[in-house]
């Protein structure tokens, strides 16, 4: 019987240290093991908790820690953190378990030691009632609160206002929404409705084949294997309809991978016409070929391409979506290491970002339309980039979108917050080529 703590911690030693995406490390760890389904539910929720909580978790231990937590060893600080995180954020398991269990996993962990440091920083958390003592700091609050790094905090109430930082990171810490678009080319709604009602799909109105799945994880289903459905972030599915793909169009999707907005778009179009997808790495490519087969989706073209040179396409194209490579911050409720990146490390994507925009703008035709996105909320990979090729190409025009979805749409850009329809930070801006 695999010991669940013990495979938590070994899993958040890798994380912390090789720096790897949450669910690439994770996945990869429970697919090497033959582990039963609640043990998966447990280590899962640990796993992602002492991530998103990190901050929070780090504050407690330096409360109770005569060494600065960065000087602790890797084990006994992870350690901590699952231990704490179970009080604080999991009933299932009795506080005095959880710090027996702790202390047993120093020997597990080759640090016996640090035993009694363990069981001491454990038992006087206890006898202070878990409480996290606050500060007069309004800032170092919203660091404690949320787990969110001073610097994120900084340019998120920069760029957006206090009130709209706040928001984003309490968002940050709730659990994520999981919705789908149905395949309309595949099934029918009153099918899917009877598909999937022990799952509690909800019907999101103003979106066309869009759901939210109110239970239990929908990606098992013989539907999800049938290709009646795919998953994805009610924002991505706004972006879509923000280019609305037409019958019988040309479509290039320039950074497509995994392909949740090409096969939305496919469906969109019919099946009809054609949506060229880009992704500067061949095994990228042949996952969107996969799911589009999947899918049952015709009008699709994967092709192995970097979005910075020239197209392998003959002609001019109806309508492009530029979905950019972004800093990423929008999705941090879903993969939360990204928020402990250093914001620095973004400071070269604009260039970056702008150079796929005004590469992929030479491919459209008189008339066409562009949307560029992003899944962040940082105006310098945003709101600037936009304006900046605004400003140097002339041949273009922003044009105003969705203006029946209500607020925020009342604009050409349009930075989507949880807030609003419960999505992912998002950016969407839409031009147009005028000659």
């Amino acid at each position: 019987m695999i010991d669940v703590r013990y495979f938590t911690v070994n899993i958040l030693n890798k994380t912390f240290t090789k720096k790897g995406y949450s669910n690439i490390v994770l996945d990869n760890a429970l697919s090497e093991e033959k582990i039963e389904l609640r043990d998966k539910k447990f280590i899962t929720h640990l796993y992602y908790g002492v991530i998103e909580r990190k901050l929070t978790l780090d504050y407690i231990i330096s409360k109770y820690s005569s060494k600065k937590v960065e000087k602790l060893d890797d084990s006994i600080v992870n350690i901590l953190r699952a231990a704490i995180y179970q009080m604080l954020y999991m009933d299932s398991v009795p506080d005095s378990a959880v710090v027996n269990e702790s202390v047993k996993l120093t020997k597990k962990f080759r640090v016996t030691s640090a035993s009694s440091f363990v069981n001491a920083i454990l038992r006087n958390f206890l006898r202070q009632d878990k409480s996290i003592e606050l500060t007069k700091d309004n800032d170092l609050n919203m660091q404690i609160k949320y787990s969110a790094p001073k610097k994120l905090i900084e340019q998120i109430s920069k760029d957006y206002g206090i009130e709209k930082a706040e928001s984003f990171f309490k968002s940050s810490i709730e659990k994520p929404p999981i919705y789908i678009k149905i395949n309309n080319c595949n099934i029918d709604e009153k099918e899917i409705d009877d598909l999937l009602k022990d799952y509690n799909i909800e019907k999101i109105e103003k979106l066309p084949f869009c759901y939210k799945v109110m239970k239990g994880n929908i990606a098992n289903t013989e539907a999800f294997k049938n290709g009646y459905f795919h998953i994805q972030d009610i924002a991505s599915q706004i972006c879509c309809m923000a280019l609305s793909p037409q019958k019988n169009e040309i479509v290039l999707d320039v950074c497509a991978a995994p392909g949740g907005k090409t096969f939305t778009m496919a469906e969109m179009m019919c099946n009809t016409g054609k949506i060229i997808s880009f992704d500067l790495y061949e095994n990228k490519v042949n996952i969107i070929k996969e799911s589009a087969n999947k899918l049952n989706l015709k009008n699709i073209e994967a092709v192995l391409q970097d979005a910075t040179k020239p197209y392998k396409v003959e002609g001019l194209v109806d309508k492009i979506l530029c979905d950019v490579p972004c800093s990423g911050i929008g999705v941090i409720r879903r993969k939360p290491e990204i928020k402990y990146k250093n914001v620095d490390e973004y400071e070269g994507l604009p260039e970056i970002q702008y150079n796929i925009l005004e590469n992929a703008s030479k491919y459209l035709r008189v008339g066409g339309e562009l949307v560029y996105s992003t899944c962040t909320l940082n105006k310098n990979e945003n709101e600037n980039v936009i304006d900046k090729f605004l400003s140097n190409n002339k041949d273009y025009e922003p044009v105003e979108f969705l203006g029946e979805l209500g607020y925020p749409f009342n604009s050409y850009k349009v930075s989507l917050f949880p807030e609003y329809f419960d999505s992912d930070g998002f950016f969407i801006a839409k031009i147009r080529r005028i000659r």
